[in-house]
């Protein structure tokens, strides 16, 4: 009589959007055709894990069974994607066949691709499942392969245990390999992470440096409108060395979207500094937005945190723009598709840039432009006027004139910058606490009433430009939200008139 098979119980995980989920693998080796059936609703990459399994088992000196294998994964009714399955497989595989032990199994959570001589490779999305992991009562232990060592160790309730192959993770659950779980700090992590850019190596361009400082101790919108390389481009990449430094908080959001996106780095898998994703004009709105057949986060959720760069503005798609409206308002994107509804985060900065007209010389002081009056009105014509309506900032970046270029002055640095934009948002962090919302950008036209309280001169210097300027309503509640923000960068109480003539100065486009 041969021995007597059984069924396995364990347990992995998966993700829908950043969520993750729990996934109970059933194992059943039992009389038949010699097969392996996977069911539970497998995407492709699942049911080739079968030829994975099987030279994975056979290399690392198991017997792989001759008999019908049926692998069950549940909840049923969730489509699974992916190979992080195949490390759990091949473990219920040998337990249910008698091989190991099934005991040992019930307490951990396992996640891995399994190579064809039992290697395990890194997956995507070990930092959501360990997050949730720390929420679960029940299973608080987690084999991960070794190339994900960072983003699962840094979730401190859950006890991480990095595996390099098949065979040692059998000796680990058999006690015959003694491995201590590993935890990080994300400040140890953390340490030395600096910038590569920085404003200091920015020379001249003093009103753009303001303007940006403006922007981001606001978090506004801007606009960068100017002539080819007059440094658009680089004085947008260095944006993010002045937003504070991400809290613990910022960074798990952040890591979750890259972790399931796929795009953390295998040497310091870790999101530990501000995001700045650059957006080529071809893009699609699936590309920006998220979404596919099997969603995944787009250039705004990957920007989450950080800031989001649409250089070449009015070459965008309108369809392209159109879609920025709801992640600009709501700060998430929401993926609707016929089984399932997914959302991802998507609160960033947006820095646009384009050129004043076709040619790209309108207003140069060293080159003529060549655009008639109708193909600048043309050019013009192709920005979106709901996303213009979300961008506070406008300015006009000229060219940097060769004796700028000599200039040995120093420039001030990211760092001095950033601890002033800090001091601004300690400020509205305190001004709006308790009302669900944290920056000057984010006030309605109640909060504007309540907080941007001007000076008599203000008002009157507010008066002249609306009649004499001809600014919207709109335009009108915008330079009062930049005004605010200017004067918290001074730490005054009231909106003067030397903020709200700075706050007209930031509206280029409608000088144009």
């Amino acid at each position: 009589m041969g021995v007597r098979k059984m069924i396995t119980h364990l347990f992995s995980a998966s993700t829908l959007g950043t969520e993750a989920y729990l996934v109970e693998i059933e194992v059943d080796v039992s009389g038949g055709l010699p097969g392996i059936s996977v069911v539970g609703l497998p995407d492709e990459a699942i049911k080739e894990s079968k030829d994975r399994v099987k030279s994975a088992i056979k290399n690392c000196g198991y017997k792989y069974p001759s008999e019908k294998i049926t692998v069950n994964l549940a909840p049923a009714d969730i489509k699974k994607e992916g190979s992080c399955f195949d490390l759990a497989i091949a473990l219920g595989i040998l337990a249910s066949s008698n091989q190991i032990p099934s005991q040992s199994l019930k307490d951990f959570l396992f996640l891995g691709e399994l190579s064809l001589d039992g290697r395990i490779r890194q997956v995507c999305g070990v930092l959501p499942i360990s997050l949730y992991l720390r929420k679960n009562k029940f299973i608080k232990r987690l084999i991960v392969p070794q190339e994900n060592i960072y983003e699962a160790g840094i979730v401190r309730e859950v006890d991480v245990y990095p595996m390099e192959n098949l065979k040692e993770v059998i000796y680990f659950l058999n006690n015959f390999l003694d491995k201590k779980s590993i935890k990080f700090k994300i400040e140890d992590l953390i340490k030395n992470k600096e910038y590569e850019v920085d404003f200091s190596e920015v020379k001249g361009q003093s009103e753009a440096k303001r303007a940006i400082e403006v922007a981001v101790a606001g978090m506004h919108n801007l606009l960068m409108i100017g002539p080819p390389g007059a440094g658009k481009t680089m004085l947008a990449k260095r944006v993010p060395t002045i937003l504070p430094e991400m809290t613990e908080e910022e960074i798990f959001e952040t890591t979750q979207i890259y972790s399931i996106a796929g795009l953390l780095n295998k040497d310091f898998p870790l999101v530990v500094q501000r995001p700045f994703r650059m957006v080529h004009h071809t893009a699609s709105d699936i590309a920006l937005i998220g979404g596919g057949q099997n969603p995944k986060p787009g250039e705004v959720s990957l920007a989450h945190n950080g800031v989001l760069f649409l250089d070449e503005l009015p070459e965008f798609h309108r369809d392209v723009l159109e879609a920025l409206r709801q992640p600009l308002e709501d700060g998430k994107v929401t993926v609707a598709r016929a089984n399932r509804t997914i959302t991802f985060l998507s609160k960033f900065l947006l820095i646009c840039a384009m050129n004043p007209c076709y040619c790209g010389y309108y207003s140069s002081s060293l080159r003529v432009c060549k655009c008639t009056s109708y193909q600048i009105q043309r050019y013009r014509s192709k920005l979106s006027g709901p996303l213009l309506e979300r961008i506070d900032l406008h300015i006009y970046v000229p060219e940097l004139k060769y004796k700028a270029l000599l200039d040995k002055r120093e420039e001030e640095s990211s760092l001095i910058i950033r601890q002033r934009v800090e001091c601004a948002l300690r400020i509205q962090r305190k001004r709006f606490e308790g009302s669900g919302i944290f920056f000057n950008s984010q006030m309605n036209t109640k909060l504007i009433k309540k907080f941007c309280i001007l000076e008599n001169s203000a008002e009157r210097i507010l008066d002249m430009a609306m009649r004499e300027l001809n600014f919207s309503c709109r335009s009108y509640d915008r330079l009062l939200k930049v005004a605010r923000t200017i004067a918290d960068l001074e730490n005054s109480e009231y909106i003067k008139a030397e903020h709200i003539s700075e706050a007209i100065q930031y509206r280029s486009l409608d000088f144009f």
